[in-house]
């Protein structure tokens, strides 16, 4: 109950899942959370009804899509990253279509650059 209770507080001061298990395994040496408490992060914080609006994986390429946007827009000619932005926006609608198969995602949610620099800031 203590590393259900750290792992609650860490990610109330905004941590992601990946990185409050990195916290545990680099500062309090806990290898593995589901070895000592029969359950993963996410089912814990599930549990707790602490879910994220939106997958943690999403999240990162729509940050990643938004920061190449911004350079985009003041780099117009920079036709290699334009092609990386296509590529990244092509990864983040076929994971938000697994999203929304899995009901992670509401059945109505779509992406566009406009929204992502909404969610992701």
């Amino acid at each position: 109950s203590e590393i259900e209770q750290l792992i609650i507080k860490l990610k109330k001061e905004g941590m992601t899942k990946s990185r409050t298990g990195m916290i545990l395994r680099d500062q309090y040496g806990i290898p593995k959370v589901k070895e000592i408490t029969g359950k993963r992060i996410s089912k814990i914080l599930k549990d707790n009804s602490i879910n994220d609006p939106i997958p943690e994986d999403l999240a990162a390429l729509m940050r990643k899509a938004v920061n190449l946007n911004k350079h985009l827009s003041s780099n117009p000619k920079d036709l290699k990253n334009k092609r990386g932005l296509q590529l990244i926006e092509a990864k983040i609608k076929r994971l938000a279509d697994y999203y929304i198969r899995n009901n992670k995602l509401p059945g109505n949610w779509s992406y566009s650059i406009e929204n992502a620099e909404l969610l992701v800031k």
